[in-house]
Parts: structure tokens; sequence; C-alpha cells
């Protein structure tokens, strides 16, 4: 059997499809990943030859488009590019439907499996009476709240205005699920089975949980880490057992200055052991001066390390010195953290992190950063959330509850099955 796989140009999107691309082959399925050269070529290696005589990648370059829209060069993911400019990403992805026409009707797949920004694929599908999954990378909750949901429109305006590429977001997604056979999602039963339900009868479909995906854990070993991120981690081994915070915000949430100093002057006040992986912001300097509020690493140094660029999330929350996770609420990070039993302190700013937030605070999973009726927070609001997460009494049943998830999120052979009932309705095609 033969499956294509096509992802939207967000890593936060690549990443899972591309574990779910794994997790097929490893049962014997033939994949064809599709996307931009730049973005394969960001992929991380494959762990083992038998994989990569399963998987295909297939880069088809991202349209050039006219001057009139500003798309730079090498932009050919979310990460790339600013905030507003995301639109312009969707007109050349929209593009790529003409090539992704010509290679599905060259190899002639079993199933399509797409993102909810490739609408177009459906009518690919359509004339090649090949069958079209949609493939939510969220849990089942955010998605059909935000396919059926006012209280959506407060988190993702712009799932549902206007934009250059000519088409809304919730109308990409509406003519996606309309088409599919069935609607798959990152999540199991287990973890929401009463939403996934409520998604069946919203959807009136076929709805597949396909496990969690979580990432393979790491081997432990060092040799390939940089000196930086070695001695980073030597600092690490010294610290108690599930006493460091770990903070990161992905590369997808383009924080600003204020919101940056905040969340800095935040980890300060809390006094707790931490270590922050902060994407360069667009706005700061060259010699990143002015990335963090001033003498804040001096006055923080013994207790915390802040890492400005790449870091090795896997590897961090896998190391016994950490305890809790300051981040967005994105769905990838929340399986990545509760896989390791850490308790969640939750910021969320763009798409799904909002409801996110909800559910998990609703499951007793996580405590969300007040803040105010502007959307704005504070330091105070931080070091508050992050001391009655980590350290408090009031806190313990929040550590306890990310505890017992561990053994839903952490469970390779739980995931294993929903892969294996996926491809037994794959190969019945029905």
């Amino acid at each position: 059997m033969h499956v294509v796989i096509l992802p939207w140009s967000a890593f936060g999107h690549i990443m899972p499809f591309f574990q779910f691309a794994i997790a097929l082959a490893k049962v014997g399925i033939e994949v064809s990943f599709v996307s931009t050269p730049r973005n394969i070529k960001r992929l991380p290696k494959l762990s083992s030859s038998n994989l990569e005589t399963q998987i295909l990648f297939v880069e088809l370059p991202l349209p050039t488009l006219s001057g009139k829209y500003p798309l730079r060069e090498g932009g050919e993911a979310i990460v790339d590019i600013a905030a507003e400019n995301i639109q312009y990403l969707k007109i050349a992805y929209d593009q790529l439907q003409y090539p992704f026409k010509q290679f599905i009707a060259r190899k002639m797949p079993n199933w399509i499996v797409v993102d909810f920004c490739s609408y177009w694929a459906a009518d690919i599908a359509k004339e090649y009476s090949i069958p079209l999954l949609y493939l939510s990378v969220f849990s089942d909750f955010p998605s059909s709240i935000a396919f059926r949901s006012y209280e959506a429109r407060s988190f993702h305006p712009g799932f549902y205005g206007e934009n250059a590429s000519g088409i809304k977001d919730a109308e990409r997604v509406a003519r996606t699920m309309a088409a599919c056979r069935a609607a798959l999602v990152r999540s199991c039963t287990e973890f929401e089975g009463e939403y996934l339900n409520i998604y069946r009868k919203i959807l009136g479909k076929p709805v597949i949980p396909i496990g969690l995906l979580p990432p393979e854990k790491p081997d432990g070993k060092r040799e390939t880490l940089d000196g930086i991120w070695r001695k980073i981690f030597e600092w690490l081994d010294n610290q108690e057992e599930k006493s460091v915070v770990f903070a990161g915000f992905g590369s997808e949430c383009k924080l600003t200055k204020d919101q940056v100093y905040e969340i800095a002057y935040g980890l300060e006040l809390s006094e707790l052991p931490f270590l922050w992986a902060l994407r360069k912001p667009s706005w700061a300097v060259e010699d990143n001066a002015d990335v963090l509020p001033a003498g804040f690493r001096d006055r923080t140094s013994e207790r915390g390390k802040v890492c400005i660029g790449w870091a090795p999330q896997q590897e961090i929350l896998a190391h016994p010195s950490i305890g809790g996770s300051l981040f967005h609420s994105g769905w990838g990070s929340v399986i990545e953290t509760l896989q390791y039993g850490h308790c969640l302190i939750v910021l969320p700013f763009i798409v799904d992190q909002g409801v996110n937030a909800k559910l998990l605070v609703e499951k007793g999973l996580a405590l969300e950063v007040d803040r105010k009726s502007d959307g704005s927070f504070t330091r105070n609001d931080i070091s508050k959330s992050l001391r009655l997460a980590m350290v408090s009494l009031e806190g313990k049943k929040l550590r306890d509850r990310a505890k017992e998830a561990s053994a839903i999120f952490g469970d390779e052979n739980l995931h294993r099955n929903y892969i294996a009932s996926l491809v037994e309705y794959m190969r019945n095609g029905v």
C-alpha cells in the first residue's frame, strides 16, 4: 500500500505529519512525504535504513510570487517569515497543486492524507478516484470547537477572516472535511474519548484517532551536542530532580519585546531554577544585546540558563531535573511534555493554543497564566503561576495528575495499536 502525505508549511504541522509517516513506515506502508526542498532538508534524520527504504521524500519547489507579494526567498515555512506574511505563503502553497497533481497522476497511490490548507487536493483525489483523508495535528477537541464554535473566534480570529489567498482558513477546513473519507486525529480515546464522540456526531463520518504519535525518546548520548549545550546539560545534572522549569515558545509564536521581558522578569521573580530556549526575535539587534532585560543574565546566572536559538527539546524534557514547562500549549509540545509527566504552565498565543489550554485546565493537567482583559500578562502573573505549579502544596494535585497522564502519553504500545487499527481500515478500503 502506498500513501501520499502532504502537510501545511508550518513545522507545527510538518513534524507531526513526519512522525505519522514514520509510524506508517514502521508497519510496512510505503509513504511519499511531500513538501518543499528547504522544509524537507530541515527534517531530522531517519533512525534506521529500513525507514529510508519505506519513506520517499518528494521535493516540490515553492513557486516564486510576483513582486507585489512580500514573501522573501527561502521563506518556505511560517518560521521563516513575519506573521503578517503567512497569507502570502498560502498563495505560493496553493500553487503546489499543479506539480502535486502531476505526481499523483504518475504514482497513483492508494490513499492521500492532507492537512487543512490543501483543500484543492480534494479535486485531485476525486479526478483520480483516490480516497482522501484529513489529518488534524491538533487534538480532537480544538478541531471540533474551531470548526463549530463562536468561542474559538476569540482565540484565532484570522481563521474566519479574509486574507490575500482569497479563501478563509475556515473554508479550507470545511472543503477538506467535506471531501475526506474520514478524519484522522492525533489523539486517543484514553485522553478525550468524550470529545471524539462529539466530533463524530458533528462531522457525520468516521473520526479515527491515530494515537498521540509521541516522538522517540532520546538515547541519552550527548556526543552530537555542541560545547554550549554540553555545559548546559552538565548544569542540569547538578540540579535537584524535578526542580527546573523549562521555558520555550517554539518558532511560530512571534513574541513582542514587552512579552519577552515580562517572561524574563517572571522567571527571575519566581526564584526557581530555569532553562529558557528563546528563539531570536525579529526585533532584536545583531549582537542580541537587547533580547533580555539589562543585567538579567548576571542576576540569574547561578540558577538559570538562557539559550537563544535552536534547542534539543526532546533531550531537555527527558532530563530528570526538569519538573515543569512554561510554554504556549501547542498540541505537539503538550504531548512531548506529558510524555515525561511534567506539570504544565500554559501561556497561549495563537491558533489552537487557547482552546488547548482550556482543555488541559479542565482535565486538571495545566495551570494557565492569568491575563488582563486586553490579553496582556505581567511578570507577577508568570511568577505566581510558576511557584503555584512547581513548589506549592496547592499545586501538588496538578503535579500528580501530570505524572498519571504520562502513563497514557508515554505508552508507545498504546499508540502503535492505534496505527495498526488505522492501517486495517485503510487496507479494507472502508
